[in-house]
């Protein structure tokens, strides 16, 4: 979303942008510019339900809320052709079954920093230290960071969909998961909480 300059200080007057952006807030931050979009699209609608309303404050044109809606409906498709159970994994083949089921059966396992799993003498994993350990029990050898598993590994095309045992990398390549469906991924990176 973009932002006119009057329509985001009007953001400003009504809502507080919470720390992390720039200071003061600016239209042009990623960090300020979200929050606003956030703000903005609930007080015009999305937080009574009414999609519409609050696209169509942003961009006065039919064809604009339809293309927008449309889109929406075609990622929560996408969103929804997986359970996100792990014992209805529709895998594409034996060898990423084998690591989704891996990664599975280790769910409820501590997260722990540069951790390579119980075989390895350690209580938990951290995420590559998973994705590696998950793939090895399939035959396949991935390197031990995340960084490196980003470095090697073959990337999807752009506006291809994931599929299950894919590897996601975020956070700079810091961060490494694999997917067991097409839903969202469940992050964690502090040894206080559960994989």
């Amino acid at each position: 979303m973009q932002f006119l300059a009057s329509t985001f200080n009007g953001v400003l007057a009504a809502h507080q942008i919470p720390p992390g952006g720039a200071s003061p807030p600016s239209r042009h931050n990623p960090h300020d510019a979200i929050h606003a979009a956030a703000f903005l699209l609930c007080d015009n609608g999305v937080c009574r339900g009414d999609l519409r309303a609050a696209i169509f404050s942003y961009n006065h044109a039919n064809w604009y809320v339809d293309m927008l809606l449309e889109q929406a409906a075609k990622y929560t498709e996408a969103a929804t052709t997986g359970t996100g159970d792990c014992h209805a994994v529709r895998a594409p083949n034996t060898i990423t079954l084998a690591a989704i089921s891996y990664a599975c059966r280790q769910l409820g396992l501590p997260y722990v920093w540069g951790g390579n799993g119980p075989d390895a003498g350690h209580a938990g994993f951290d995420c590559s230290g998973l994705t590696k350990a998950a793939y090895a029990t399939a035959g396949v050898t991935l390197l031990r960071t995340a960084q490196q598993q980003f470095d090697t590994g073959p990337q999807v095309a752009e506006g291809q969909p994931l599929l299950p045992g894919d590897l996601v990398f975020y956070g700079r390549s810091a961060i490494s998961a694999t997917t067991a469906t097409t839903t969202p991924v469940r992050h964690v990176q502090r040894t206080s909480q559960q994989l």
